[in-house]
């Protein structure tokens, strides 16, 4: 913890990157005063009282930032922007084209990131159309007339919209994650409430089971800190080579090869996913035809927050996207590639395509640990949740796993920022 805040300190005394952190906190305030600009026509405390009884709507209210509770301008938060890119992430590996634009290197980025946006609209107004429909049934929002429900759909669109470039803006300008930070407050914003609810329902015997919870909770939470901290070092040797005068390469260096390469993103990718069948299936109750209706009241009730269908889905999701991420954010071809021109070799194996065999080797097997041990941390809130009949530690557990995530990569972000910061100085 010491060497969070040592990390943010010495980040501060440094003048560009005060400037990204300012930018990012600036980017951050005006996200929470949009989360508390209500939508008019809607029961506010009806709706806040369904959401605490609503194990599916408080994911979603977590991940929302709070913006759906208050069914804020911003209350579709960024699911469908998240949805946007998971998709687009899939269609890499299914179409060359899109396999071959992605590397393109900066253009190609650019690009994948321009259809995303334009996913994300449709997906947006599908969801917003689903919530209009789920509001409705619960008698918190009355009937609309067409051109009142478009205005509100068209709402709750550009509130997605907004805040998915107020994401891009801290990519692109601030500190860390967009995505990830905006997360990551509108989490910690909801934890006060979250904490509130949990105590208004505890009993004596609750109390026991919740002091067991906090005692495990903090094994988690140091285990976390170490698997993200894990690596697997590999070592590289570049051989000496003379160019002109000058002698180069001879000395030994490490590829540091992360048990969690892909952070908290294979998390934020599972829940947003696990969560469309219900979804799907609360809109969909409200068709005329029995059928489709009977269908969709079974998807609801199978993928209930805390039921086994839930958590073994949301298991495998987990580890399918920790390997999808790794996958995509880890080229070994390329690093392997990398070494060759610059004479560099790992002892024992050829340069060249066994280099990336070997590294894609040594990955694939760390990985399935980290993604294992990322799977079982993803569900055990909910498993502690049934044992302890209390139904608020589901949404709290998986919303503090994303913050311990989320602290550790910025904090990862900063240092390497400010090492390169001392480094370019050193250099004048």
């Amino acid at each position: 913890m010491n060497k969070i805040f040592d990390t943010f300190i010495n980040a501060f005394k440094i003048p560009e990157l005060r400037k990204k952190i300012l930018y990012t906190a600036l980017i951050l305030i005006i996200f929470r005063v949009f989360a508390h600009l209500p939508i008019p026509g809607v029961d506010t405390i009806a709706l806040k009282q369904l959401f605490a009884s609503n194990q599916l709507l408080g994911l979603l209210d977590i991940f929302s930032g709070g913006t759906l509770a208050n069914f804020s301008v911003m209350a579709l938060g960024l699911n469908p922007y998240i949805n946007a890119s998971i998709i687009l992430q899939l269609l890499t590996m299914v179409f060359p084209k899109m396999e071959a634009l992605q590397k393109e290197g900066e253009y190609g980025r650019m690009k994948i990131n321009q259809y995303t946006r334009f996913l994300t609209v449709p997906l947006a107004t599908f969801q917003a159309v689903g919530m209009y429909a789920i509001l409705k049934s619960q008698n918190i929002i009355g009937n609309l007339t067409p051109l009142t429900l478009i205005a509100l759909i068209l709402t709750m669109v550009t509130g997605c919209l907004l805040l998915m470039w107020f994401g891009e803006l801290i990519t692109e300008n601030g500190i860390g994650n967009g995505i990830s930070l905006l997360i990551f407050v509108g989490i910690v914003g909801r934890l006060p409430v979250l904490v509130g609810q949990t105590l208004s329902v505890l009993t004596e015997e609750k109390i026991i089971n919740m002091l067991i919870f906090m005692a495990v909770g903090l094994i988690v939470v140091a285990a976390i800190v170490v698997v993200n901290e894990g690596t697997r070092q590999i070592t590289v040797y570049y051989a000496k080579r003379i160019r002109g005068n000058r002698l180069y390469g001879g000395q030994t260096t490490h590829i540091p090869l992360k048990v969690n390469q892909a952070g908290v993103i294979p998390i934020i990718f599972a829940v947003s996913l696990i969560l469309l069948p219900s979804m799907l299936g609360r809109y969909l109750e409200q068709v005329p035809n029995a059928q489709i209706a009977t269908a969709a009241r079974f998807f609801v009730q199978t993928f209930d927050p805390g039921g086994l269908v839930y958590n073994i889905t949301y298991f495998i999701l987990v580890i399918g996207f920790t390997y999808f991420y790794t996958a995509v954010s880890f080229n070994p071809t390329k690093i392997a590639d990398e070494m060759r021109k610059y004479g560099g070799f790992i002892p024992g194996v050829r340069p060249g395509n066994p280099t990336a065999n070997y590294l894609n080797y040594i990955l694939t097997r760390i990985t399935l640990a980290g993604a294992i041990f990322l799977g079982v941390i993803a569900v055990l809130p909910s498993l502690a949740s049934s044992m302890t009949n209390i139904a608020s530690l589901t949404i709290g557990g998986t919303g503090i796993l994303i913050v311990v995530s989320v602290v550790l990569e910025t904090t990862k972000v900063l240092e390497s920022q400010i090492v390169m910061r001392r480094y370019d100085k050193f250099l004048e």
